[in-house]
């Protein structure tokens, strides 16, 4: 029994340590508008495909994070950086939609058409963004630290129990936004989706200059 309560309490630290960033909540409006002409039965497998890249992001980074990162010579304040960067592009995006050239939005239609955003923006970097990445890769360097295996191997199965309900639970919260979408309609929608653009422009100016405080602060020191 103490061995079962340790091990919930231990994966409960990791989705308490996750969840916050992940943020699905900030994620439904985006996740709403890339989705707004598509039928109900595709929004739904491009949810599933979705959190499906997310777990697949978050355990890859888990594994082998600080050793790509090492190979590749990033560091964490690049990642951010970078991260940055794309939810500007993201955001911007949102804020001032580039009409056809009937003078209407580009809509994705299909499920075929909206199978590229389940990776870029949804999975990366909205759920499993830099700051979730940053959060694996600390929890992993601090497994790999452990003299034992047995303690390493469990402590990478805790954290990829806490990954996976974390996943679960964006996946749930995502779900439901979908009833939001029959209340607010097409127009509210894009009235929700360029505030959202607005809010995500913030978040990636955040992004960058955490990520430019962290390189001067490894650089002064």
């Amino acid at each position: 029994m103490d061995f079962i309560s340790d091990l919930a309490s231990y994966v409960a630290i990791v989705v308490i340590g996750l969840l916050p960033i992940a943020n699905p909540f900030s994620t439904a409006p985006v996740f709403l508008s890339v989705t707004k002409d598509l039928e109900t039965e595709d929004r739904y497998r491009l949810l599933m495909l979705t959190c499906k890249y997310m777990f697949a992001i978050l355990t890859v980074f888990l594994l082998a994070g600080a050793l790509i990162l090492s190979f590749f010579g990033i560091s964490v304040p690049a990642l951010r950086i970078a991260g940055g960067l794309i939810i500007l592009v993201l955001g911007s995006r949102m804020l001032f939609p580039k009409p056809d050239l009937n003078g209407g939005e580009k809509r994705v239609g299909t499920y075929e058409e909206a199978q590229g955003l389940a990776f870029t923006p949804l999975a990366m970097p909205m759920l499993s963004g830099p700051g979730s990445i940053a959060v694996i890769i600390s929890m992993a360097a601090e497994i790999s630290e452990r003299q034992s295996l047995v303690e390493r191997i469990s402590g990478y199965t805790v954290v990829g129990i806490g990954i996976l309900i974390t996943v679960i639970i964006c996946w749930a919260v995502l779900r439901s936004s979908v009833r939001i979408m029959r209340v607010l309609g097409h127009t509210g929608i894009d009235a929700m989706t360029r505030i959202m653009g607005f809010i995500l422009i913030c978040i990636g100016v955040e992004f960058m200059i955490s990520g430019i405080l962290g390189v001067t602060a490894g650089a002064s020191g």
